[in-house]
């Protein structure tokens, strides 16, 4: 990939017998298919296509032309040439609800920030989601399987898990959530996952009804919209800033159209970085009791945040809440282990709902984590990966603002909030064709609202390159 700290033109092959408009429609129709630009996102201007790609402007007329034939864009009169939204899916039956719950386009589809975790090189990705692969402790993984292998092959290798989870993971997890967050659970309480994705997944399906409105963090984590959204539910977004959620904004929400749930990272949030304040905490759990609707804290980050950050499950004793977290951020992503805790009688009913689903989970890879939790080993590699964490930080913080940026919220966690200064959708595209992963804030707006605005990964962020050229192109644009 070309990593230069220059911006040359994305040239096309000059004196191929490919006409050079069809090199150029192939490019763009290949970007629609591998999902990196999404239904809706608007192509370059003629005349800034044309300038960058070193042709004509009736040159990029002719590949807008072949990629409208093909049913690939749409052109907007006076707007420009946008991607074309697939066909819409028959929605389900729900129930009768205010038409003005639901954001005004449908979210994306969330595929594109998976196959970015795919696909992605940590070094020329930015806006990658996950820690880099050299920052995991590899040999504590091989060391934990090959023990379980050699002490329980009989027991577990050989046979289904358990329904609600590996007996031995669910125990240290009650352990570790009363001794060092204050959620009061026992191993009964707890219900292993295939990561935290299908844990938020079975609460969707076994607690939610086609229809049902769902308060959701904007900006916030795109997967969780598309989601909730193929469900059939009704997105409330609830705009998140500096300081937490606007309450009042969720207060109103509340009263017009008496949510379900409320879905949120309350702890190093996606992509914000920001934490909830005990007095929001408490507010929002005030809010959940008169207005009647349950909480989904999700807990992604945790190993990565003080055990003191306040919890909603803690204060609220998973009465109205559920709790769910998973290791893939600070073990390895190969690990689709997750796990929630809640009360007795809606874990009972998860459980029946993840043996239709999955039957149960990998009893040898939880058994793993479970070594490493009992013996410490995932403790000490948390502390080792958040101070190299906070080192990256401070570098990639220095790099931004050196570059012309700004932070809308205080650099937390391992994603910073930027604001760069020009639309992001388009720099994304530009940073692409130069071999640069960017998560343009367009990825986590629950309305598909352009902007400024980008998420950065400070633990791959940290190439000056990278920042020079952003510097570079935001000049130009």
């Amino acid at each position: 990939m070309n990593t230069s700290t220059s911006a040359p033109r994305d040239t096309l092959t000059r004196g191929s017998s490919v006409p050079l408009a069809q090199q150029l429609a192939q490019r763009f129709a290949e970007r629609i298919q591998q999902r990196l630009l999404l239904p809706g996102a608007r192509l370059p201007s003629v005349r800034d296509c044309a300038q960058h790609h070193g042709v004509s402007p009736y040159t990029v007329v002719a590949a807008y032309d072949q990629l409208l034939a093909a049913g690939l864009l749409e052109a907007r009169k006076q707007r420009g040439f946008f991607v074309r939204e697939a066909a819409p899916r028959p929605k389900p039956a729900a129930r009768a609800a205010p038409a003005a719950a639901t954001p005004a386009h449908k979210p994306f589809d969330a595929t594109a920030l998976i196959r970015g975790m795919f696909q992605a090189e940590a070094a020329t990705s930015p806006g990658l989601g996950t820690l880099p692969a050299d920052w995991l402790d590899l040999p504590m993984l091989q060391s934990a399987l090959r023990k379980v292998v050699s002490q329980s092959a009989d027991a577990l290798a050989l046979q289904y898990g358990e329904p609600g989870g590996d007996v031995r993971l669910r125990e240290v997890l009650a352990q570790r959530l009363n001794a060092d967050l204050g959620i009061a659970a026992t191993p009964a309480q707890v219900l292993t996952t295939v990561g935290a994705t299908h844990a938020l997944d079975l609460i969707t399906r076994g607690l939610l009804q086609p229809g049902d409105a769902v308060l959701v963090d904007d900006p916030g984590w795109a997967i969780e919209y598309a989601r909730l959204t193929q469900a059939g539910m009704r997105l409330l977004p609830v705009p998140r800033g500096a300081d937490g959620p606007d309450l009042a904004a969720m207060e109103r929400l509340v009263d017009e159209h008496r949510p379900r749930m409320y879905v949120t990272v309350s702890v190093l949030h996606n992509p914000t970085g920001q934490t909830l304040s005990l007095a929001a905490a408490h507010q929002i759990l005030r809010l959940a009791e008169r207005g009647d609707f349950l909480i989904v804290e999700d807990d992604t980050y945790a190993f990565m945040a003080p055990n003191h950050a306040p919890r909603l499950s803690a204060l609220d004793g998973l009465k109205r809440t559920l709790y769910v977290s998973g290791f893939s951020k600070i073990l390895t992503p190969a690990w689709r282990v997750g796990y929630l805790a809640g009360s007795t009688e809606r874990i009972e009913k998860l459980t029946d709902l993840k043996l239709l689903s999955t039957l149960t989970t990998s009893p040898l890879l939880e058994r793993a984590v479970a070594l490493c939790l009992e013996q410490g080993q995932l403790r000490r590699h948390a502390e080792r990966v958040t101070t190299r964490l906070d080192a990256a930080r401070q570098r990639a913080v220095r790099l931004a603002l050196e570059a012309g940026c700004q932070f809308i919220t205080p650099p937390q966690g391992l994603f910073g909030w930027v604001d760069v200064g020009v639309d992001t959708e388009r720099l994304a595209q530009r940073l692409l064709d130069l071999g640069w992963l960017i998560a343009p804030g367009l990825l986590f707006s629950a309305t598909r609202r352009a902007g400024t605005l980008m998420r950065i990964n400070f633990a791959t962020a940290q190439d000056a390159r990278f920042w020079k050229l952003l510097q570079q192109l935001r000049q130009e644009l």
